[in-house]
């Protein structure tokens, strides 16, 4: 089923099919909910819920986003984690669900640190896949300054055809040659919403002093190809209270369970299996 809820004036999608366990799956940026859908295509027992996230797919940017949170660059509206986490709360309550398991990929990923800030009482478990909990370094910073300049300058589809490239693991390229187009096909962001989601991933808090307050039980799957997250930035999780359970995919870039979703699956399977049973 898809369907459309409201969140702060901004009209947001989302998919809901299968029955089970409520999982929340969270995309990663240029791409849209359907990232998952390799994945939840093998994940049996589930309710897979997976929203586009603000400025993604078809869910709205809207409007009245705060201006100067980035000072690099003062006049980008900054999309924050803290306004997507709110969004993934609210479609918790639009469909009266009290908690669920939550999965993230990158961006995802920061949002369900987020969430445990905001309402870890709705929490059963927290899945990163290519995440982490570091702040942007300064190299990153200067990439995404350049990243809006690129796009506020026209060359938005130049931004992600290189995405889409270095994204994706070479051994992913190798195996599957059409991965490429699949994903360039899901980045459909409107220059807004690339200026404002790269704003907001500028000024990301620092959340590895919120890993040490996790008590759920945590799920980390690194690519060990991922240009963007290394597994060693992800190894912070391990630090969480509640328990964690690292994965390396040695070939996997840093769309590991698109690329990968027969073993990303599996390795989630087993995971969620956990936590039925606690």
């Amino acid at each position: 089923m898809d369907g459309i809820y409201t969140s702060g004036g901004a009209k947001l999608g989302f998919s809901d099919s299968g029955a089970g366990l409520p999982v929340v799956f969270l995309h990663p940026t240029p791409l849209d909910r359907d990232y998952w859908r390799p994945l939840c295509g093998e994940l049996a027992g589930v309710r897979a819920i997976a929203p586009d996230l603000r400025g993604h797919g078809i869910s709205e940017l809207g409007t009245g986003l705060p201006v100067g949170g980035f000072a690099r660059v003062p006049d980008a509206p900054v999309l924050t984690m803290a306004q997507l986490a709110t969004d993934v709360l609210r479609l918790l309550d639009h469909l009266k669900l009290a908690g669920a398991v939550f999965a993230g990929c990158s961006i995802g990923g920061y949002v369900l640190l987020e969430l445990w800030r905001q309402a870890p009482h709705r929490m059963r478990g927290l899945a990163f896949v290519c995440s982490k909990p570091q702040p942007d370094a300064e190299a990153n910073l200067a990439k995404r300054v350049a990243t809006i300049a690129q796009a506020r300058a026209g060359q938005t589809s130049v931004l992600f055809d290189g995405m889409a490239q270095s994204l994706v693991g070479a051994a992913a390229r190798e195996r599957h040659p059409e991965i490429v187009a699949e994903v360039r096909a899901r980045m459909t962001l409107s220059v807004e919403a690339l200026t404002a989601v790269q704003a907001g991933l500028a000024v990301r808090p620092d959340s590895l002093p919120t890993v040490t307050t996790i008590s759920a039980p945590v799920l980390a799957i690194a690519g060990g190809a991922d240009s963007s997250v290394s597994p060693e930035e992800m190894k912070a999780f391990l630090a969480a209270p509640g328990g964690c359970d690292f994965h390396l995919l040695p070939d996997a870039g840093h769309f590991a369970a698109y690329e990968q979703p027969e073993k990303v699956a599996s390795l989630m399977a087993a995971w969620l299996r956990t936590l039925a049973r606690e």
